[in-house]
């Protein structure tokens, strides 16, 4: 009895495209905590990497991250800046406030797009005051693409808050050298 086999070998993009099976992605954001409250900006202080596969920008704010519909992403932020100082303190900490989609489709990329893309699902983590060396903490937000979200690239502001050093007081600052999601169809 003879049988049929596939042969193992593969176009290259079909074999990319297992990949975008993941059910989630992440998009990692650090940022120069010092520099961005002295100039009171995130332009020269946050460097975007995912593990999406064919995104571009990897280690700049001009990160295009590819996604699929109904796909779940973590956005993950952090101080470069981590260590416990000698003083037993510990740096000050970022978090994603919001995320705001962008409307491309008319040309002003200031304004917030009409049809939600997104499905927010929480805000989590944050510091603790029992930190160890083995744990790390920080603050993500998770979000589900959403299944009816049309392909096409999405531009993105992040609305990021971040504790200074010496106040209580909290600094708002927007993302506008826009990363973008560049969704496709499932």
């Amino acid at each position: 009895m003879s049988t049929t086999t596939r042969s193992s070998v593969q176009d290259p993009q079909k074999q990319n495209a297992g990949q975008l099976n993941s059910v989630q992605l992440n998009i990692v954001t650090l940022i120069n905590m010092e520099r961005a409250t002295q100039e009171k900006s995130l332009e020269n202080a946050i460097y975007m990497m995912d593990n999406s596969v064919g995104g571009t920008g990897q280690g700049t704010r001009h990160l295009e991250t590819v996604c699929k519909q109904g796909q779940v992403i973590n956005w993950i932020i952090r101080p470069i800046d981590m260590e416990k100082r000698l003083d037993g303190t510990w740096p000050p900490m970022p978090k994603i406030n919001n995320i705001v989609v962008l409307d491309t489709e008319i040309g002003d990329e200031e304004d917030v797009a009409e049809k939600k893309i997104l499905t927010e699902l929480k805000i989590y983590g944050g510091p603790d005051k029992m930190r160890d060396k083995f744990t790390p903490v920080y603050y993500y937000w998770a979000g589900t693409i959403l299944s009816t979200a049309k392909p096409g690239v999405y531009n993105y502001r992040l609305v990021v808050e971040l504790e200074q050093e010496g106040t209580k007081e909290k600094l708002y600052l927007n993302s506008y050298d826009h990363p973008s999601l560049r969704v496709l169809a499932v």
